[in-house]
């Protein structure tokens, strides 16, 4: 029997076939080991902080998967900012990269590793299970040799520094800003002040007082604008913007004496010039810085005391009072916080005009005072004559009484501390006198004639003699002589009055 020959194609050929299927299972499982990132680094000198910065940038190399940036971890125990948990999209995409920074000390050299741990996601599986898709890339820098060494940052001086402000006088506020980008240097401080003042007129005039306390700040590194504001008087008034802290503030602006001059923000000159904005001055005001004030009391001698003063918060310049009553005429000057007293005589107190400047002239009567002594009325009754005696006391007007007996009326008038006495005929037991005092707001007076019981009404026979008659006669003089004495209490009404 004859066997064909065998051929080794065949085997040969499936050998070939499985080779090949070998090769091709490696290669679909080989791109797990091809996923990675590039990180690249590049260092940098910050001069403001003395530190070296690095700034690291991670990319993403696959083109059809996300990748989440798990860890990250430098050489260099020092923070690395906004690149962990990041999740770049496939590359050519926006978004398949990221950096971040990190700063290490400015004395470190030789080389810094940036180590970031990335997980890839493929049809929804990640790095857990069955597909792997996992890796560690690394990148690196070289910090050099040199030291960073921190300069500081640029800043002005406060010889150069221009500045630029804002004023508002009628209201006492102001601000006050440095110009320019660049802040003052450490250190260096430049302050201002805002102050008013009482003035004697609207328009600028001396002497001025400073009122209240004025407001200091300071413009200083990190603090680039303030505002200033100050309480102003209700007067005329003086507010300035001055160059310069509280030490610089002039309390008293007078004649031929300091002033501010240039120091004035908004001045052709230096130092306020340096500054822009408006005129850092103000003048104005509507009434004087004075308090005068008067009022009156009524003697009960019919003088007047005029009592002038010049009191009050803003009370800083003299005040000059002008009196007049009649032939009376003075003037007074009251200084600030001071009082003054005059006496108006009472032959001139009917009316009183007092004027001063910032006030209505006040015009006033003397008035009789309340508590002021009245007059007496005593009466004397005798055969012939029924007499009567108006005693006015000290220290007050004099008096007129007019006096009514028997049809006849009298009138006098009583200075004080005087008596005057008026005679009427006698008239029968009971006939009544009436005494009335004009200006006195008091009830009349009444007084009643009692005809003594030893005037006798016959004649013709002998005079009564011997000691029986004696003693009748010194009887009769004793009762004469006694009179009957009328102290009548007068019923006041209530004066008022008002300065």
């Amino acid at each position: 029997m004859i066997r064909p020959k065998l051929s080794l194609k065949r085997p040969l050929a499936f050998l070939g076939a499985v080779f090949v299927g070998l090769t091709a299972a490696v290669a679909v499982a080989a791109p797990a080991s091809a996923h990675h990132t590039e990180i690249k680094g590049t260092v940098v000198c910050e001069p403001t902080t003395g530190k070296k910065v690095i700034t690291w940038t991670v990319t993403h190399s696959e083109t059809k998967k996300y990748a989440t940036l798990v860890e990250v971890k430098s050489s260099i125990d020092t923070p690395v900012k906004d690149i962990q948990g990041t999740v770049l999209t496939p590359k050519g995409k926006k978004g398949d990269s990221v950096s971040g920074v990190q700063e290490v000390p400015g004395d470190a050299t030789g080389t810094v590793e940036l180590t970031v741990f990335a997980r890839w996601s493929k049809d929804g599986k990640t790095s857990e299970g069955k597909n792997k898709y996992e890796n560690t890339s690394k990148g690196r820098v070289n910090l050099g040799k040199d030291t960073c060494a921190q300069t500081p940052p640029p800043c002005v001086e406060a010889g150069q520094a221009k500045f630029k402000h804002t004023f508002d006088g009628p209201n006492g506020v102001a601000t006050v800003e440095l110009d320019g980008e660049l802040p003052l240097c450490q250190g260096v401080k430049q302050s201002f002040t805002l102050v008013s003042y009482f003035a004697p007129r609207p328009e600028f005039s001396v002497p001025q007082y400073v009122y209240g306390e004025p407001d200091t700040d300071t413009i200083e590194a990190g603090k680039t604008k303030i505002e200033l504001k100050v309480e102003l008087p209700d007067c005329n008034t003086q507010v300035d913007l001055i160059w310069g802290g509280r030490d610089q503030v002039i309390e008293e602006i007078v004649k031929d004496g300091p002033t501010y001059g240039n120091k004035k923000l908004g001045s052709p000159g230096a130092p306020g010039s340096r500054s822009k904005g408006p005129q850092g001055w103000y003048n104005g005001g509507t009434k004087a810085c004075q308090q005068p004030a008067m009022d009156f009391v009524s003697n009960c001698d019919g003088t007047v005391i005029v009592n002038l003063s010049n009191n009050g918060k803003i009370s800083k310049y003299p005040v000059e009072f002008t009196i007049t009553a009649g032939n009376f005429s003075k003037k007074v000057t009251v200084a600030p916080n001071k009082a003054e007293s005059v006496e108006v005589p009472a032959s001139d107190a009917a009316e009183i005009v007092v004027t001063a400047d910032g006030i209505e002239p006040k015009t006033y009567t003397w008035q009789r005072p309340e508590d002021c002594a009245l007059p007496t009325v005593v009466v004397e009754s005798d055969c012939e004559n029924f007499t009567v005696a108006v005693k006015n006391p000290e220290g007050v007007t004099p008096a007129t009484a007019k006096i009514a007996f028997g049809g006849k009326t009298e009138t006098v008038t009583v200075p004080a501390g005087e008596t005057k006495t008026v005679k009427f005929p006698a008239k029968e037991t009971g006939t009544a006198a009436t005494v009335t005092f004009e200006g006195l707001d008091v009830e009349p007076f009444e007084a009643v004639y009692e005809k003594p019981a030893t005037c006798g009404g016959g004649g013709g026979g002998l005079p009564v003699t011997g000691a029986a008659a004696g003693g009748i006669a010194a009887g009769a003089v004793i009762l004469l002589g006694a009179g009957v004495a009328l102290f009548l209490v007068a019923r006041r009404r209530r004066l008022r009055f008002t300065a």
